[in-house]
């Protein structure tokens, strides 16, 4: 590996820095607008991707070129099988190789499991475990090739906290469930390698202006007594820890789920 690192150094010596090559799901708004700007910068290249909000996708690459990277756009359904290979090889086309997958893309579905289909049971598993895992593994060989390999899932609090006061969501909870173990699965088969994967856990965050609410806004307002720090979090709050899960300093950090709640338990 170490051989790998100094030979690619010695393509880019007249770069402060090597580019990073970076994959974000669910770019358009929320969570994965601010993860990419939280990671834009000079020498970064960014496939960012959405199933169809082409507004917040432009937004968010007007902002990665504004402070000198490049961004690539893609729009794709990640329920349907086989979309989250294509996104890595479209990925590689584009800057040669990988360094970094961050699978945000994702919604909640607060129906009760009593009342849930089939079809929307399975649409959850779909959309985000299968693309977690397929986008994952068909990384990896470009991830061995990278002198930062990282991969950062984004799961929610779903799976983990289940009370009468805090409303669930059966079917997408299940799925970012399968996607955590899926993950420590992948963390520890990659650790040889020094491949950090690790999930983030958002609590209740709040939503751009005008984006799509699984929550009524007086149902979000009383839950805010459910959380110790008593208000609901900051997409920018969520992309800092990703900022640390993907930085050289987190190279002893893997396998892990961190939680970003205010204190939801």
């Amino acid at each position: 590996m170490s051989s790998f690192c100094s030979a690619r150094k010695k393509l880019f010596q007249g770069y402060h820095k090597m580019a990073k090559n970076i994959l974000v799901t669910g770019a358009a708004s929320g969570i994965g607008a601010e993860i990419c700007k939280k990671l834009a910068g000079t020498q970064t290249n960014f496939l960012v991707h959405t199933r169809s909000n082409q507004q917040g996708l432009d937004k968010t690459v007007r902002y990665i070129e504004g402070v000198g990277g490049r961004a690539e756009q893609k729009f794709s359904d990640l329920s349907i099988k086989g979309e989250g290979r294509k996104l890595i090889e479209e990925a590689v086309q584009h800057f040669d190789g990988l360094d970094v997958i961050i699978a945000n893309a994702g919604y909640a579905n607060k129906t009760s499991i009593i009342d849930m289909t089939d079809a929307e049971f399975e649409e959850a598993h779909n959309t985000i475990a299968r693309s977690f895992f397929e986008l994952t593994t068909a990384a990896i060989p470009f991830l061995k090739q990278s002198c930062n390999g990282r991969i950062v899932g984004i799961s929610a609090f779903g799976p983990h906290v289940w009370r009468t006061q805090v409303m669930p969501f059966a079917a997408t909870a299940a799925a970012k469930g399968a996607l955590e173990i899926t993950a420590k699965a992948l963390a520890l088969k990659l650790a040889p390698d020094s491949i950090t994967v690790n999930i983030i856990a958002p609590g209740f965050i709040r939503k751009d202006r005008g984006a799509h609410l699984a929550i009524d806004p007086k149902a979000l307002q009383d839950i805010c007594g459910q959380i110790p720090m008593g208000r609901i979090g900051e997409a920018h709050e969520v992309a800092s820890v990703v900022e640390f899960c993907v930085s050289k300093e987190s190279s002893y950090l893997t396998g892990q789920v961190i939680h970003v709640n205010g204190g939801l338990v």
